[in-house]
């Protein structure tokens, strides 16, 4: 780990430079009760049969029918599709693409410009383009709405075919596998022979971990950044913080709340505000916010004594989310990072990780209390020791586990690491 080591420093010598603001991705009730809740009626009905309401109006995104689909907990979805966005061109060969992951409330649009759904416009604009870290005359890079989504994709929103009413939790339980396998659907269907890399972060980086385990011979790298092979229990307890405050919201209405005029506002805003504060570090905060009252805008709700920044901007933020995300999303996505277990039916990690082909680099973030570095390193420690080509570099920042969607110039130099001599074959 040594040479790993020297490359961190190489990498990391321009921390402390200006940091730009990003829109931050951020973090499902119990299965049985799901299945228990009731359907009302007069729902409105979605138009698009499989896919999710919410359709992000521009011309760059695509919907493909994957066809039926089986999750591994159980259940069955009959017709399911996928929405993602493509930038770059596939090679002849079919083996220069690379998958881009996202977020827990990330959608397709990685990269491209400013639009009315994406006001910062993609999540990695600064990360994929021509002449840029994922080199779009180079690659052709392509980013899904994850199963679940509430971007495109077929998920709790969406219409069941055979009711013609929205899911609700009546949606089968999602799991990071059956987005992968989902996923790998669509890039069979895109002609895709294999990944020339898979990249992503949060639960994004679950994603980008779970594919080589899963598809070994289809990967050729693998970037999993602040991700591990399982959340710990400080990232369990915050996520049913985030679940009970949706589910306790009166306008939740077991999650059919579809077509009644009502909808779990307050709740999804609160579970946006407790993921918030997963995703900074306390040094972030204090230099960001400090004790000072709301300087930018007016706060929803006043406090007695006033307003402080950090809660001004914490009300933004779940009001932000709840004017572009779906609450039963919320939770089916929040579920599956819970669930999310690499070893997961396999006899141990060690065998999971022993699967794995692709040269993998795991990116851990020095003020990460989501998913802490040290647990990021381990995580790479037993991969390697199962035998797979496995590496850590750590990010140093405050921004806590937002790190990879704001500090562009560290972040891009440790994707250019390794990106700057992949192999095709």
């Amino acid at each position: 780990m040594k040479d790993v080591e020297s490359l961190r420093r190489l990498l990391l010598q321009g921390a402390g430079r200006a940091r730009a603001e990003a829109k931050a991705d951020t973090m499902a009730w119990n299965a049985t009760f799901w299945k228990e809740a009731a359907l009302l009626p007069g729902m409105t009905l979605n138009q698009r049969i499989g896919a999710s309401r919410r359709l992000p109006l521009r011309s760059g995104l695509h919907h493909l029918p994957i066809g039926s689909f089986e999750p591994e907990l159980g259940g069955r979805l009959d017709e399911v599709s996928l929405a993602y966005e493509t930038w770059g061109a596939l090679d002849a060969s079919g083996t220069n693409a690379v998958l881009v992951t996202h977020a827990l409330t990330g959608d397709s649009h990685a990269a491209g410009g400013a639009d009315e759904n994406h006001k910062r416009g993609g999540w990695w604009e600064p990360v994929i383009g021509a002449g840029r870290p994922i080199d779009t005359d180079e690659y052709f890079v392509i980013c899904s709405n994850v199963l679940g989504g509430c971007a495109g994709s077929t998920g709790p929103e969406s219409t069941d075919p055979y009711t013609g009413r929205p899911y609700g939790m009546r949606f089968p339980t999602i799991t990071i596998r059956d987005i992968v396998r989902a996923q790998k659907r669509l890039l069979d269907e895109l002609g895709v022979r294999k990944l020339a890399l898979v990249a992503g972060g949060s639960i994004g980086g679950q994603q980008a971990l779970e594919w080589p385990v899963e598809f070994p011979d289809f990967v050729e790298k693998s970037l999993v950044v602040a991700a591990t092979d399982a959340l710990g229990p400080q990232g369990l307890g915050m996520s049913e913080i985030g679940r009970r405050a949706i589910t306790a919201d009166p306008d939740w209405q077991g999650g059919d709340y579809y077509g009644t005029g009502k909808t779990p506002d307050s709740g999804l805003s609160i579970a946006r505000m407790a993921g918030m504060m997963t995703y900074q570090s306390a040094e972030c905060q204090s230099e960001r916010f400090g004790r000072n009252p709301a300087t930018k805008g007016r706060s929803r709700t006043e406090n007695p004594g006033g307003t402080f920044d950090v809660e001004c901007y914490l009300q933004y933020q779940g009001n932000d989310l709840v004017g572009r995300f779906d609450a039963n999303s919320y939770l089916y996505l929040l579920r599956a990072m819970d669930l999310y277990d690499a070893a997961h039916g396999y006899s141990s990690l060690e065998e999971a990780f022993g699967r794995i082909e692709a040269e993998t680099r795991f990116v851990g973030i020095s003020s990460d209390w989501l998913f802490p570095a040290k647990d990021v390193e381990a995580t790479a420690r037993a991969a390697a020791s199962a035998g797979a080509n496995a590496s850590y570099v750590e990010m140093e920042s405050i921004n806590g586990h937002d790190a990879f969607l704001k500090d562009w110039d560290e972040f891009n130099a440790v994707v250019s690491s390794f990106t700057a001599y992949t192999e095709r074959g």
